[in-house]
């Protein structure tokens, strides 16, 4: 037979039994639809984690007050643990590869301008904050830049802070009230957008100094680095653990880089993508096993079929590549109605849920495709040997 007539000969018995093929073709694509819609949205969630971290540039460090790691003790011994200072972060500064630093101290407090009034995040801050935080002001000016010890009551307004406060009016100049203090408006920043669920236009930026007063704290939050663009994180690290270490005696503090950081979300999304690829991939094995029962009946219901074509010389290898290619062919297109499915959920999924981060990872869509077909040809090979060793007497005997 030529090989045309052996094309012909399998798609005409896939169309032959039209429900059959139908339920298994479903079978595969609801697995392959499965497969590419979830790691479509592992691929999302990865992406988006990956803007919102990198939204502040890539340079960037945090040293924090404690260690990570501890030693264990007696129970009742003392802790020898220094807080995170503001002379530590201008000796932090002076560093060569530093080019800016933020120490931070964080609360919440009721902030009223006349009649109004919101109770919102304050973060006291050091006049860099555009800089490191790559945070840009929309109007005005930030907080002094000259020294850390800086206790001016001055404050500079979230974008979103600003509309609810003054209702888009010029607030510069303007004084509002932060818990019983009194403070002048500078500046208002640039719209930043939200940080996984923290909303950063809702906020107050004051002079750090001046929050420590206002919360009662010695100890910094953290202490946020700006390295040279080009140094690796790891040098700028081991320079700053090297300077605290002299000044505190011993290393208790902990310094995240973001590479670091970085690295670890994507590992996590990264198992969390091949996880639930794995889910998709057993509606895969449950569409294997249709097209090997599909397979193994339509041997069955062909035997006289089959005997025929052997009585007139069609060779073993002929009636084999024919049931492989009827597996074949219900794989593929068991694969291509998949991801049309998959294309239309995701489609509707952004429509319905815009901010759901979807992101279609064709690297899984080529392997997920490739998967149905060898699905189908790996669920054929056993029929399509019964076929091939059929006698043809038998067969024909058998019918």
């Amino acid at each position: 037979m030529r090989g045309a007539d052996v094309t012909h000969f399998a798609l005409d018995a896939v169309r032959a039994q039209p429900q059959r093929s139908l339920l298994t073709v479903l079978g595969i694509a609801v697995g392959i639809a499965t497969v590419i819609v979830l790691t479509a949205l592992g691929t999302g969630v990865r992406q988006f984690v990956l803007g919102e971290f990198t939204q502040f540039g890539t340079n960037l460090l945090g040293v924090f007050p404690g260690k990570k790691s501890t030693f264990g003790g007696a129970p009742g011994t003392l802790s020898t643990t220094r807080p995170l200072t503001l002379a530590d972060a201008a000796a932090i500064a002076q560093l060569p590869l530093v080019l800016g630093v933020v120490p931070t101290i964080q609360g919440n407090a009721d902030i009223k301008f006349g009649e109004r009034s919101r109770r919102t995040n304050i973060f006291g801050v050091s006049g860099q904050v555009p800089r490191v935080w790559q945070a840009p002001l929309a109007f005005g000016r930030f907080l002094p830049d000259h020294t850390l010890t800086d206790s001016r009551a001055f404050a500079v307004l979230g974008a979103k802070m600003h509309r609810e406060l003054f209702q888009g009016k010029n607030p510069l100049g303007a004084r509002i009230r932060v818990g019983s203090d009194s403070f002048r408006v500078i500046g208002v920043m640039a719209p930043k957008g939200q940080m996984l669920g923290f909303d950063l236009d809702d906020t107050l930026f004051i002079p750090v100094a001046k929050a420590q007063e206002l919360f009662n704290r010695e100890g910094l939050a953290e202490i946020d680095v700006l390295f040279r663009t080009g140094a690796a994180s790891t040098r700028a690290a081991a320079a700053i653990t090297e300077l605290l270490k002299l000044r505190h005696g011993m290393e208790d503090f902990s310094i995240t880089t973001q590479d670091k950081m970085l690295e670890v979300l994507g590992s996590i999304i990264g198992i969390l993508t091949a996880g639930v690829a794995a889910i998709g991939a057993i509606s895969l094995l449950v569409g294997a096993v249709g097209v090997g029962t599909v397979m193994t009946i339509a041997v069955s219901e062909r035997r006289a079929e089959i005997g025929l074509l052997r009585a007139l010389g069609a060779r073993r290898a002929t009636i084999r590549h024919s049931f492989l290619l009827e597996a074949a062919a219900l794989g593929s297109a068991g694969g291509l109605v998949g991801l049309t499915l998959a294309l239309g959920v995701i489609g509707l999924l952004k429509l319905a849920l815009p901010a759901l981060p979807l992101q279609i990872a064709w690297p899984y869509v080529g392997a997920a495709l490739g998967l149905a077909l060898a699905i189908g040809l790996l669920a054929g090979l056993l029929p399509a040997a019964r076929a091939a060793r059929l006698d043809p007497i038998e067969a024909l005997r058998a019918e």
